[in-house]
């Protein structure tokens, strides 16, 4: 989740990727602020959420098929590339790295 503009932009992903390592981000509807604290049980039977990480981050840069953010959290401290896949909107490949 990367707050902007008063909400989450948000992804879902199979695991964390290691430093270098791609996996393919589904991008969500926009979620409320309040998430950034929930952990728990999701309702209408849809799992469940906990916190795997925090921190802040810095825009590099954001166009419409692929944004860039420096990430400092408490484990996880890299460059953020998420770049639209051609399957459409909601497919992106999620990349970190140190650069």
């Amino acid at each position: 989740m990367l707050e902007l503009d008063g909400v989450l932009w948000t992804w879902a992903l199979e695991k964390l990727p290691a430093k270098g390592e791609s996996v393919i981000a589904e991008r969500l509807p926009d979620h409320r602020l309040m998430y950034l604290d929930y952990e728990g049980v999701i309702a209408g039977g849809r799992g469940s959420v906990s916190r795997v990480e925090a921190g802040e981050y810095e825009w590099i840069e954001q166009s419409a098929a692929e944004l860039k953010v420096r990430l400092r959290g408490s484990g996880i401290d890299g460059l953020l590339r998420l770049t639209l896949r051609p399957e459409g909107l909601s497919q992106w490949d999620l990349c970190l790295s140190d650069k």
